[in-house]
């Protein structure tokens, strides 16, 4: 499992969320790391740290 998926408590939601409706591993994997991506994203975009975002 991915670190983010592992450790972070958003991010492992989602990426639960997505086994128990069925998607195959890799595809919820991917989708965190995604969704990821996107939070790291508007995090450099509005100039916030971490805990500011979440």
């Amino acid at each position: 499992m991915h670190v983010a998926a592992k450790h972070n408590p958003k991010i492992k939601a989602y990426y639960e969320r997505l086994i128990e409706k069925g998607k195959p591993i890799m595809v919820a994997l991917i989708a965190a790391m995604r969704k990821l991506i996107t939070i790291l994203n508007v995090m450099i975009r509005d100039g916030k740290n971490w805990n500011q975002i979440n």
